[in-house]
């Protein structure tokens, strides 16, 4: 079983404001591990007030709910009380956030964390965020959820 480290999280937040700078956006970035707990979060100069905590909001719900926030829509879409119910939960650290720029880091299979980016537009987070795990070898499939839950082949 592999861990998040504070040296490979402290690597993605450093590229992720790097590769948001390079496309104009001011942002926040936050790293969270399997179980949710922070490992870092940085505001870039110029980002607005909330998106620390929007991006921690982003990052927790990738690595509980072990997929990716743009896959969970149609599930959130499709069941809103559950989720809102999710966030009430005595044990939910932060609400669930259902929306790109939520990204759950996986290596060789296993899922060892939670990526958010948030002050772009939706899909300037989403790419900033794939396009950083991407470069950086982490992999961005997941197994799509079929009824009841059991996966039905890929969906990235």
């Amino acid at each position: 079983m592999s861990s998040l480290t504070l040296d490979a999280a402290e690597e993605i937040v450093a590229a992720v404001l790097q590769r948001a700078q390079s496309i104009g956006k001011a942002v926040s970035v936050a790293v969270v591990d399997a179980g949710g707990f922070v490992i870092s979060v940085r505001r870039s100069d110029g980002a607005r007030p909330l998106t620390p905590d929007i991006a921690r909001a982003k990052a927790y719900t990738a690595a509980v709910m072990q997929r990716p926030g743009k896959m969970l829509k149609k599930w959130q879409e499709s069941q809103p009380v559950f989720f809102s119910q999710l966030s009430q939960l005595p044990g939910a650290a932060l609400p669930i956030m259902a929306t790109e720029g939520s990204v759950t880091i996986k290596k060789d299979g296993e899922i060892i964390g939670g990526l958010g980016v948030a002050g772009g537009t939706a899909d300037e987070d989403q790419q900033v965020a794939d396009d950083v795990l991407a470069s950086l070898g982490y992999e961005l499939e997941f197994a799509a959820w079929g009824v009841a839950g059991k996966p039905l082949g890929k969906d990235a």
